[in-house]
C-alpha cells in the first residue's frame, strides 16, 4: 500500500484525480466556503436528512457537481483519535468493495498531524486486510493501493512521518495477523521459524534457530517440559536487527509461541478450542515489530526471542505434579499443565540475560484471567518499573493500542509457594494474571523488565474470529522511541 501527502490550497480537494474522495467531517466542523462543490453536497444531503454530523454516518454520492473525482463519500466521527479512526473505518466499508484503487483522504476539524496520518494508514489497513492462506474463496482482494492525505502544505513534513510510521506499523500488524491466523498445521513451530528466516533474508536480520538438542544443551528443563507430549519439534528462534552501535544495549522482546494449545495433560473443554491457534499471539507480534522496525530502518538495537512448541496430551507429555529444572537453575512444581505459556518464557528470560539488554519486554496470550480483568480493550502490563511503565503506556496510547498498568506487589509472589521445588506454576484462581507475572518475575531479576498479557486483545473471537495483530502499534512505538533519530 502507498500513503503519501499532498498538499492542497483552498478549494483544492474538489479538484482531486483520485476514484473517490472521503470527506471525514470531526465533531461540529465546518467545509470552509472556498470549497463551494462539497459544501453544495453536503448542505443538500443534511436537508434532504441522508446526512448529519452523528459519529458513524456515512452517505456515499456519485458524479457531484464541480468535482473531480467520480465518489464522494462523506463520513461523520467524534473529536479525539479513536473517534476518527472509527469514522474511517465506517467510511472505508463502504468503499473497499466499489474498485477504488486510489483513494484521497480530507479530514476536516481536526490537525493533520502524525498522529491523524498513522491513523488513517491503521484504518485502511484494517479494512482491506483478506485471509486466503486457507481460504482461497474468500472473495477478490481489495484493489485499494494508494491512499493520498490532503492538508495544508504547512503539514507535509509532519505528516509524512506519521505516514511512513503508520506504513510500517502496517505491515507488522498484517503480519502478525495473517501468522496468527493461519490454523495450527499451517503455522507450526517449524513453519513459524520458517517465516522469521524469510523476514531475515528480506530485511537483513540475523536469525538463528535453536533445535530441541541446542535446549537441551543449554538446560532449557522448562521451555522443553511443555513441548514432549507433541510430535513436532520445539524451536528457540533468535532474531536480531542491528540499527545502531554494537555497543548499545538493545531492547530485547520475548514472545510466546504456543502454535497451539491442548492444555496438556490438563486438557482444556473441547468448546472454542479452535482459538488455541491463537496462542501463539505474542510471537506473531514480535516477529510484526521485527518487520516494521526493519521497514523503518531504526537506528535501535532490538533482539526478539521466540521459544515456540506445540502444548499437547500424550505417553511422554509433562504431568501434573511433575518438577523440572529451569535455564535459571529454579526447580518449577507443574500444578497445571495448561499454564505452559510461563513455562517456555521464564527460559527465554533467562536467555535474554547474555544480551545485556536495555529493557526486556515479554508478550503473552497468557491467561483467560486478564481476559476477566480488562475484557478485549486494554492489554495488561505488569511491571516493577515506573519509567517503563509509563513508556509502554505512552506507546499504546499513540499507536491507538492502549494498556493498563496491573499490580505486581511483593505479597502477590506467596501463592506460588510449592512444597517440592522453588514455586509451583500455578497460585489459586484469584488474581490470576497478577501471579502469571510474579511467577515470570522470578526470572526478570537482572534486567529491566515488562510483562504484556494480550490474551484479550490478540484476537477476535465470534462472528469477527481473527488475529488483531496486536500489539505490533505498542511495541513498535515503543522501540522507536529508544532509537537515535
Amino acid at each position: 500500500m502507498d500513503f503519501r501527502f499532498q498538499a492542497i490550497a483552498a478549494g483544492g480537494a474538489c479538484k482531486q484525480d483520485a476514484d473517490a474522495l472521503l470527506v471525514l467531517m470531526v465533531g461540529d466542523a465546518a467545509l470552509p466556503a472556498a470549497d463551494a462543490a462539497l459544501k453544495a453536497a453536503l448542505d443538500a444531503a443534511v436537508s434532504r436528512g441522508d446526512f448529519s454530523s452523528k459519529p458513524g454516518r456515512c452517505l456515499g454520492l456519485h458524479a457531484v457537481p464541480g468535482m473531480k473525482a467520480p465518489r464522494l463519500v462523506l463520513a461523520a466521527a467524534r473529536a479525539g483519535q479513536r473517534g476518527i479512526k472509527a469514522g474511517l473505518a465506517s467510511a472505508l466499508g463502504a468503499i473497499k468493495s466499489l474498485g477504488v484503487t486510489r483513494l484521497a483522504v480530507w479530514v476536516v476539524g481536526a490537525p493533520t498531524d502524525a498522529a491523524l496520518a498513522e491513523t488513517i494508514t491503521s484504518a485502511v489497513g484494517d479494512a482491506v486486510y483478506l485471509y486466503t492462506h486457507t481460504k482461497p474463496s474468500a472473495g477478490e482482494p481489495s484493489r485499494l493501493a494508494k491512499v493520498v492525505l490532503l492538508g495544508d502544505k504547512s503539514c507535509g513534513a509532519v505528516a509524512e512521518v506519521g505516514l511512513k510510521r503508520g506504513a510500517a506499523v502496517l505491515i507488522g500488524t498484517n503480519l502478525a495477523r495473517e501468522l496468527a491466523n493461519r490454523p495450527g498445521n499451517h503455522c507450526t513451530p517449524t513453519d513459524l521459524a520458517d517465516e522469521v528466516r524469510k523476514l531475515g533474508r528480506g530485511s537483513g536480520l540475523k536469525v538463528d534457530v535453536l533445535e530441541r538438542k541446542d535446549c537441551e544443551k543449554l538446560g532449557m528443563g522448562s521451555f522443553l517440559s511443555v513441548s514432549r507430549g507433541s510430535h513436532e519439534p520445539p524451536k528457540f528462534i533468535v532474531a536480531r536487527w542491528q540499527g545502531a552501535g554494537k555497543g548499545d544495549a538493545p531492547v530485547v522482546l520475548v514472545g510466546k509461541g504456543i502454535t497451539f494449545d491442548t492444555g496438556g495433560i490438563s486438557l482444556k473443554p473441547a468448546a472454542e478450542m479452535d482459538e488455541m491457534k491463537y496462542d501463539m499471539g505474542g510471537a506473531a507480534s514480535v516477529i510484526g515489530t521485527l518487520a516494521a522496525v526493519a521497514a523503518m530502518k531504526a537506528r535501535v538495537n532490538l533482539v526478539a526471542l521466540i521459544p515456540t512448541c506445540e502444548n499437547m496430551p500424550g505417553g511422554a507429555a509433562t504431568k501434573p505434579g511433575d518438577v523440572v529444572t529451569s535455564l535459571s537453575g529454579q526447580t518449577i512444581e507443574i500444578l497445571n499443565t495448561d499454564a505452559e505459556g510461563r513455562l517456555i518464557l521464564c527460559d527465554a528470560l533467562t536467555y535474554a540475560e547474555r544480551f545485556k539488554p536495555a529493557a526486556v519486554v515479554d508478550i503473552a496470550t497468557l491467561t483467560g484471567a486478564c481476559v476477566v480483568a480488562l475484557g478485549h480493550v486494554r492489554s495488561g502490563l505488569f511491571t516493577p518499573d515506573d519509567q517503563l511503565a509509563d513508556q509502554l503506556l505512552a506507546a499504546g496510547e499513540a499507536a491507538l493500542d492502549p494498556a493498563w498498568r496491573m499490580p505486581v506487589d511483593d505479597e502477590y509472589d506467596d501463592a506460588l509457594k510449592s512444597n517440592f521445588a522453588d514455586m509451583a506454576n500455578v497460585g489459586p484462581r484469584s488474581g490470576g494474571a497478577i501471579t502469571a507475572a510474579m511467577f515470570l518475575k522470578r526470572f526478570a531479576g537482572k534486567f529491566r523488565w515488562a510483562h504484556l498479557d494480550v490474551a484479550g486483545t490478540a484476537w477476535k473471537s465470534g462472528a469477527a474470529k481473527g488475529g488483531t495483530g496486536r500489539p505490533v502499534g505498542l511495541l513498535t512505538h515503543f522501540v522507536l522511541a529508544q532509537a537515535k533519530d
